[in-house]
């Protein structure tokens, strides 16, 4: 019965984190939209604004559940960097977003997810 709960627990954790993420994704494209239309944006900086928001919001869910994880921090944020990319490319799948994509950007993607996830764990 310990066990059970403390997978669900675990389970409560990880999902409250990749939300979290996902709010922090949500304010951060926000703000790079503010900036688009207040000022004259060029495409790197709009890029970079976008790898910064993949990277951060990874770390930042990574950097929590590692907090909550007592042995194998990276491995932790890696699994939060690997759910976060899982469930972006669903979305964008479904939506219609990954038509015409190279399968290098998208592996790009993967690995900034997996790189944010796992540095926020070894840094907690």
């Amino acid at each position: 019965m310990d066990k059970v709960l403390h997978r669900n627990s675990r389970v409560t954790v990880i999902l409250k984190d990749l939300l979290l993420s996902y709010v922090v994704t949500g304010l951060m494209l926000l703000l790079l939209s503010f900036l688009m239309l207040k000022l004259d944006v060029s495409n790197k900086i709009l890029s970079g604004g976008i790898i910064v928001t993949y990277i951060l919001s990874t770390f930042l869910g990574g950097f929590l559940f590692g907090k909550n994880a007592a042995q194998k921090r990276f491995l932790w944020g890696l699994l939060i960097g690997a759910l976060y990319f899982i469930i972006l490319f669903l979305i964008s799948t479904l939506t219609g977003s990954l038509m015409g994509m190279e399968a290098s950007r998208v592996l790009t993607v993967m690995i900034l997810c997996l790189f944010g996830g796992m540095l926020g764990g070894m840094v907690s």
